[in-house]
């Protein structure tokens, strides 16, 4: 018996991408590099970014009147985070190319490689955010001003592997920025239940960002990247159960107090609580399994926190429905 032929690779895949993905199958060859600069190859980061926006609306609709335009509000969110997340790679991409031309993990792509210049790059940044703010300006002023605001953290991010051992914080403040731009989205205001939830999810990206970071801890040791996962090394799994109770007490304060504050009822309450036990389950299931020696298996669990996110903010729509 002859083994079974693999089929190629496309052009300028870049390692880590998820095998089969749809701009390696079918994106035009010539938008190919962009994308892949823009991570879309990678779809995890998107849902990383987005799902702090859904519990956002999701929890304030809970807590007030749920309408149809939470529902833009939802939409509007997945086409930003899709947008800024890609803005935000590539400026990362861009002051990291010389970090990444030396990571075996992450050689491959766009920029070290040689398929997209900077000044390429840098257009194609500033098109993506010029998008995402389009979409932005159909928020209430205090949400528009909240995501001119997140610019600063998203600018800062990448400068922060090079002088704190804690970048995966920094990161947290970005990527859950949308917890409390959604809520001022739902109806131009922000409660104290938005900062909490903010405040959760920075801590589960502790959690999956550390899982995360083990992939590359030993390329980022000779190199110079700082990162939890060198900081933490053998002890990260009493870190991660720290932040991943953290996380889980926030989530459910936020939740106390929006919807006990607003006198919703019980039955919104149980059904949101209900999907926090899910989130815990998950976050558990997640530590019975890593290895933080094996990057395959690192990568695996940090891809699997799209369906822990998802439980949550499927939960508190459900609650807003009640």
């Amino acid at each position: 018996m002859t083994d079974t032929p693999r089929m190629p690779e496309p052009a300028g895949q870049v390692a880590d991408a998820v095998a089969g993905n749809w701009v390696d199958r079918w994106a035009p060859a010539a938008a190919r590099p962009y994308l892949r600069l823009s991570r879309a190859d990678r779809p995890i980061g998107t849902w990383l970014l987005l799902l702090p926006c859904w519990w956002g609306v999701a929890l304030a609709a809970a807590s007030g009147t749920p309408g149809w335009w939470d529902l833009w509000v939802a939409l509007a969110c997945g086409i930003g985070a899709f947008l800024m997340r890609g803005a935000g790679c590539t400026w990362n991409d861009i002051t990291d190319r010389d970090f990444d031309a030396a990571v075996a993990r992450t050689r491959s792509r766009p920029i070290p490689s040689g398929q997209v210049s900077v000044r390429q790059a840098l257009v194609w940044m500033v098109a993506q955010a010029l998008v995402a703010f389009g979409v932005l300006l159909t928020f209430p002023p205090l949400a528009i001003w909240l995501g001119v605001g997140s610019l600063a953290l998203v600018a800062v991010y990448p400068f922060a592997k090079r002088f704190t051992w804690w970048p995966q914080a920094f990161l947290g403040l970005a990527f859950n920025w949308g917890a409390l731009l959604a809520w001022a989205a739902h109806d131009g205001t922000l409660g104290w239940p938005a900062l909490v939830l903010w405040l959760s999810g920075i801590a589960w990206t502790l959690f999956y960002d550390t899982i995360y970071a083990h992939q590359d801890k030993e390329d980022d040791a000779l190199i110079g990247v700082k990162s939890t996962a060198r900081l933490f090394g053998t002890h990260t799994v009493g870190w991660l159960r720290g932040f991943m109770a953290l996380s889980v007490l926030l989530l459910t304060l936020a939740v106390l107090m929006a919807l006990l504050g607003a006198d919703a009822g019980w039955l919104p309450v149980l059904i949101a609580l209900a999907g926090l036990w899910v989130f815990a389950a998950h976050l558990g299931w997640q530590l019975a399994q890593l290895k933080i020696d094996d990057p395959v298996n690192c990568l695996k669990l940090f891809r699997s926190n799209r369906d822990a996110g998802l439980v949550v903010a499927l939960f508190l729509a459900g609650a807003a429905l009640a």
